[in-house]
């Protein structure tokens, strides 16, 4: 029956799941003549069933081949520091909980992060992303990112992407100011089930740096 009282109001697409090629396929046509998924749709996509996952990328990629064609960018990364983390992330190699055979070393060098910039512009990539383990850049490791962004910025043409950890807003403002593009932090889990994979640090200090990197420009 008619809903009298939101007359204007666009029913969700997927009110019947079981048929997952047309509702996915359907939905991505009216995605592409402009339409915004309801909450209701988001959600149908987060539950739906492991049957219908090549159709939902299928789907999805008539979305991105309408907007990006075949066309693909590249991103180049270089592991600046690796191992010796402080932090007991439960599910990192780089954890000090971790017994995984990894390299570990400090803070790479001026010289070895500028060829790595050399190489990600020789082989392609729009994006140089420079990775750190560790709970947060300490100082020394702040200054070496001060001083090689600005010298790869002047050499080549390649958006500088970081890995830094947890960040207040004035280390973002630094790292902004020095012209780090953008931050990668991945929050992980949901708040709830965060201290079940980590305890040295909150779900809270997470979200924290998303929003000194979000206020920072980055």
């Amino acid at each position: 029956m008619p809903d009298h009282n939101h007359p204007h109001q666009e029913p969700d697409l997927l009110a019947s799941p079981s048929d997952g090629f047309n509702n996915w396929h359907l939905l991505a046509e009216r995605v592409l003549q402009g339409h915004s998924l309801s909450r209701g749709e988001a959600i149908d996509i987060l539950h739906s069933s492991d049957d219908e996952l090549l159709d939902l990328l299928a789907a999805a990629y008539r979305i991105r081949r309408h907007w990006f064609g075949r066309r693909v960018d590249l991103n180049f990364l270089i592991n600046a520091k690796s191992g010796n983390c402080s932090e007991n992330c439960s599910y990192c190699s780089q954890s000090r909980v971790s017994s995984a055979v990894i390299p570990r070393y400090k803070m790479l060098p001026d010289e070895e992060l500028l060829a790595g910039a050399k190489a990600a512009f020789t082989r392609g990539a729009k994006t140089y992303c420079i990775a750190t383990s560790g709970r947060t850049l300490v100082q020394g490791e702040l200054e070496t990112i001060r001083r090689t962004v600005p010298e790869i910025k002047r050499q080549y043409p390649l958006a500088i992407c970081l890995s830094p950890g947890l960040l207040d807003r004035d280390s973002a403002v630094e790292l902004k100011a020095c012209g780090v593009d953008r931050v990668n932090h991945n929050l992980n889990t949901s708040e709830r089930y965060y201290p079940t994979i980590c305890s040295t640090h909150s779900y809270s200090d997470r979200l924290g740096t998303l929003y000194a990197a979000g206020e920072a420009g980055l």
